[in-house]
């Protein structure tokens, strides 16, 4: 039975690593991480609804794509924060794949997006 329990705990984090899939960040820890200063936010919703509201800190990742590398920080632990629309999105893969390429380590999702960001009633910055 352990072998059995161990076998299907291996293949459910196989399957998580392959998938591309990144680990969740609550809305909690995420706000704590910005008010740390500790966190580099990317936003992926796209640049006009950046500018409508986005996370605060965050960046555009679709203006920010040419130079991303630049927008990153120097340290390749830093923790980075990739997000969408919400749960069911999967457009933040796309920075947090290219984060990863670029040698980053600690990428999280934030699942909830800023569909879950606004409900938790949380505030937006918006830009020009």
């Amino acid at each position: 039975m352990k072998k059995i329990l161990s076998l299907c705990a291996t293949l459910l984090i196989a399957g998580t690593v392959f998938a591309g899939e990144f680990p969740d960040i609550s809305i909690a820890d995420l706000k704590k991480a910005i008010a740390d200063k500790k966190v580099t936010i990317i936003d992926v919703m796209g640049s006009a609804s950046y500018k409508k509201g986005h996370v605060p800190t965050a960046i555009d990742f679709a203006a920010a794509k040419a130079s991303f590398a630049k927008s990153l920080p120097a340290d390749k632990n830093a923790l980075i924060v990739a997000y969408c629309g919400g749960p069911t999105c999967k457009a933040y893969q796309s920075a947090a794949n290219a984060a990863e390429k670029l040698g980053y380590k600690n990428i999280k999702h934030m699942s909830a997006g800023i569909s879950g960001w606004l409900q938790a009633g949380e505030k937006t910055e918006k830009s020009n």
